[in-house]
């Protein structure tokens, strides 16, 4: 069974540092390349970059919770719970629907896991 994880591209577990503008302020973001990969995917689904998908969730994250703990941390969990929805058949797998079109209130209280 762990030969399908420890036989992975070690590329994907590769942890890189980017520098990310918010608001003005400069911050450093580490994380492995896969997640990377599917932050990139997420963005392109709604026609944004990066760096401004990451600043949208920052901001949502900040308005609807009112402080941030560890960011890295959400960010992977979002790359997670997107890949999870998606195998689940709750979004879409066509990467040319925009997420932004879904609507969330069916997807909020979905378990990651039972």
């Amino acid at each position: 069974m762990c030969e399908i994880f420890v036989k992975a591209d070690p590329g994907l577990y590769e942890s890189k540092a980017r520098s990310i503008r918010l608001h003005g302020v400069v911050t450093s973001i580490r994380l492995e390349k896969l997640f990377w990969h599917t932050l990139q995917e997420i963005a392109e689904r709604d026609g944004l970059s990066t760096n401004q998908l990451i600043t949208k969730l920052y901001d949502e994250l900040n308005q609807y919770r009112g402080h941030i703990d560890n960011f890295s941390s959400f960010l992977r969990v979002c790359c997670l719970r997107y890949t999870s929805l998606m195998v689940d058949g709750d979004i879409s797998s066509d990467k040319q629907m925009p997420l932004a079109s879904l609507t969330s209130s069916r997807l909020i209280n979905i378990p990651l896991m039972s």
